[in-house]
């Protein structure tokens, strides 16, 4: 062997390690990872693919063994961003009165019939069986006390396709209540209605006519549109039923919600004027719908 064959070998070594320190600098050539914990031996799985170092604590490192800090174990719940807050239901600030009457909508020859304080087992299957034998619906506004003790015509109401609204437990005054007052007399007649028939109220009406802005609220909260009407029957009074029967076809036109009642007193002209009234409305050619609720702003 010559005597510069040993100084060509070492030239030769040097040139390649240069090549390979500036290689690495220029981040040519990667670390195989030998000697980290968890690293398999070399040739013992695939062989890694370009991308970043595991080491350095990128993106991968946990699913190839490699340690990872604890934060990234841990969802970032600080980052994600806010839920949205609920929405409230908009509250009005007068009720529902009549139905729309322009022409070509649904109340442009429809009435509602209303029945408020039932229901009563003496009086309100009379009423049932009067709109079962014209197959026309109602509302009904339920007092939580009277539904709580008379479940079972709730039941039939709803199987007979009329609409239960809330009219609180009691009947009080509203303007004299205090709110958590309220808030008990509205959500306890919802929470009968849901229990019995298996959905709340989405109507409500204030006894007497008399609301204010906490029945608005609460009602809105509940899901619940307050609904008033146009034509009262007086029959609470007991004018007879003639005058019952005058008193509706008199006022009966296109978009009327006319108010009578099942229970609170002798309820029996009541029972009797529906027999008169509703056949004549019919043949005048009106059609008892149901109330729709609103899409438009509340106002």
């Amino acid at each position: 062997m010559k005597n510069d064959e040993p100084t060509v070998g070492r030239r030769v070594l040097l040139r390649t390690a240069v090549f390979l320190g500036v290689a690495a600098a220029a981040g040519l050539v990667t670390s195989g990872g030998e000697g980290l914990p968890g690293t398999p031996a070399p040739g013992s799985g695939p062989a890694a693919g370009p991308g970043p170092n595991p080491a350095a604590g990128a993106p991968g490192a946990l699913s190839r063994g490699l340690p990872e800090k604890a934060y990234r174990l841990r969802p970032m719940t600080a980052e994600a961003p806010a839920r949205p807050p609920a929405v409230k239901p908009a509250v009005r600030t007068r009720p529902i009165e009549s139905l729309p009457t322009d022409p070509g909508t649904a109340g442009a020859d429809a009435m509602v019939l209303t029945f408020d304080d039932g229901p009563d087992p003496r009086y309100t299957p009379g009423i049932l069986d009067v709109l079962a034998r014209y197959g026309v619906r109602a509302v009904f506004f339920v007092c939580g006390e009277m539904a709580d003790e008379n479940r079972d015509l709730l039941r039939r109401m709803v199987a007979e396709g009329h609409v239960i609204g809330n009219h609180t437990w009691t009947h009080p005054l509203i303007p004299k209540l205090s709110r958590p007052a309220l808030v008990s007399e509205i959500g306890r007649t919802s929470d009968v209605v849901r229990q019995a028939v298996g959905e709340a109220p989405v109507w409500f009406r204030a006894p007497y006519g008399a609301w204010n802005r906490a029945a608005f609220e609460i009602g809105a909260e509940l899901g619940m549109e307050p609904l008033a009407w146009t034509v009262d029957s007086l029959d609470w009074t007991e004018p007879g039923t003639t005058a019952i029967v005058s008193r509706i076809l008199k006022g009966a036109a296109p978009g009327v919600v006319v108010l009578s009642h099942d229970a609170g007193g002798d309820r029996s002209q009541s029972v009797r004027a529906i027999s008169s009234y509703l056949p004549q409305l019919l043949a005048r050619g009106y059609r008892m719908t149901l109330p729709v609720l609103p899409t438009a702003q509340p106002g």
